[in-house]
């Protein structure tokens, strides 16, 4: 029998050495990754734009509702990627390839679910929200094909969160960098029609994204069967272990709860937001694609911080743990408030350059963008921070502070300065900056108490059994 490949991850540089050089071994091809997937929706963003505030009004309107169902399923996902992260850490293969295998399972069961029923309720979402016979029918297009996508968008997201786990963050560049490629050709053909190709409008960009995230999800799967990259799962892996899933679920139920809030949140603004008209509907959907481009080193970090405090907690170094917490806290605080500045002061460039043509977009736009900038450092001390708790398994707190900067702070504050001040819409502008840096305060204030270092999630193997698999590694 032929001795099967050398697995790549387990990087034993992320467990000693300098904090610095591992947070930024993993943070900047994270941060590549996000790159590309910010260039893959300002890819559909520009080509819809060309389309005219109506198209991009019904594909903002469809953000927040994806959000809340894809966040429905996420708690399995964020449950088995700290699992994986802390018997990584651990030298438990066998664990991470079998958790790897039963969350992908999960995973796929719950998108299948998911995706159907968006589909059916549809246009009762739609019509719920009062959305204008203008953006209608493009919205209920789009957002169908969107839900069909779902079972690929969910292994194709999970699969780089699993491989992440591990510590292996180049082939998640790979992955999305396919889509990419992919998206760029699709959009002006499936859009515009080209080439033969009816004209689809909106639509097109929604077809585009299904091909190109089936194409990840194939290209995913093949890598993790593969098993070069930290993780090899067989078929026999993916027989049904319920005493995994009911883990997982006991694990993952309050990420489930905060995504899925933040998203319900978003879809209460979106409501709010859409009873205003098109022009800041538009204005809305811009700015999001901005803060998306800006929030990126904080994801970066955020994502590089739970794998290395989570692989750190699986080895028993919680000293090395809280070290990396705090250093990457203090390099996405510096970094964001570096960009909020730059966005303050470019804020009508940014925003003409979706919309272009559309002068009280760019205006509102751009007034939206200079209320939320000063506050984007806050975002990234919240990242940082909630990313060590769920590396720790402490999802509870992470919940809360999640729960608390929306539905208590953002949302109120949302409603009352938008529809009993002077301020109208900027009112909801405004109610982000604040519930950023009380949110922030919050998670900081959780991150001293110390908790998190009590917690324990797995069993670790003895010393010198650890010791002779990473011999064993060395020597493939």
């Amino acid at each position: 029998m032929p001795n099967p490949p050398p697995r790549r991850g387990f990087d034993p540089r992320l467990l000693e050495g300098s904090i610095s050089r591992s947070l930024f071994l993993l943070a900047v091809p994270i941060m590549g990754a996000n790159i590309l997937q910010v260039a893959y929706q300002l890819v559909d963003a520009f080509w819809v734009g060309r389309l005219g505030a109506d198209a991009v009004a019904a594909v903002s309107v469809t953000m927040p509702i994806m959000f809340l169902l894809v966040a429905a399923g996420m708690g399995f996902a964020i449950a088995g990627t700290t699992l994986i992260a802390q018997y990584t850490g651990a030298r438990d293969h066998d664990m991470v390839d079998h958790v790897a295998a039963q969350t992908l399972l999960t995973i796929l069961a719950v998108s299948i679910a998911l995706g159907a029923l968006g589909f059916v309720l549809t246009p009762v979402i739609l019509k719920a929200m009062g959305v204008s016979p203008a953006v209608y029918d493009g919205a209920l297009s789009f957002m169908r094909v969107i839900f069909a996508a779902l079972p690929f968008t969910f292994i194709y997201a999970m699969a780089q969160a699993l491989m992440r786990g591990v510590g292996e963050v180049r082939a998640p560049l790979y992955i999305v960098a396919s889509t990419v490629v992919v998206n760029f050709f699709l959009d002006p053909i499936l859009i515009f029609g080209r080439y033969g190709a009816p004209a689809w409008g909106v639509t097109g960009a929604a077809i585009a994204t299904l091909i190109a995230q089936a194409f990840a999800a194939a290209i995913a799967l093949r890598l993790l069967f593969g098993g070069r990259y930290g993780i090899h799962i067989h078929w026999r892996d993916f027989a049904p272990d319920f005493a995994f899933v009911k883990r997982a679920f006991l694990l993952g139920y309050p990420a489930s709860i905060e995504q899925s809030a933040r998203g319900l949140g978003m879809t209460v603004l979106t409501f709010l937001i859409a009873s205003f008209g098109t022009v800041v509907m538009a204005s809305f959907g811009v700015a999001s694609n901005v803060f998306n481009v800006v929030i990126i080193p904080a994801m970066g970090f955020s994502m590089a911080t739970s794998t290395l405090v989570g692989q750190n907690i699986g080895a028993g170094n919680l000293a090395r743990a809280e070290k990396v917490a705090k250093l990457s806290a203090a390099i996405t605080f510096g970094v964001l408030t570096f960009f909020g500045i730059l966005c303050f002061l470019f804020a009508p460039e940014l925003v003409r350059f979706f919309i272009p043509k559309d002068a009280e977009v760019v205006r509102e736009g751009a007034v939206y963008i200079r209320v939320v900038a000063w506050s984007f450092g806050f975002i990234g001390l919240q990242f940082a921070l909630t990313g060590v708790l769920r590396a720790a398994g402490e999802m509870i707190p992470a919940m809360v502070i999640g729960l608390v900067s929306q539905w208590l702070l953002q949302i109120p504050l949302a409603f009352i300065l938008s529809q009993h001040t002077p301020l109208g819409v900027t009112g909801i502008w405004w109610s982000t900056p604040i519930a950023n840096v009380l949110a922030a305060s919050v998670a900081g204030i959780w991150f001293l108490r110390g908790s998190w270092k009590t917690r324990r999630l797995i069993a670790r193997k003895p010393v010198e059994v650890q010791q002779e698999e990473v011999e064993e590694q060395a020597q493939m």
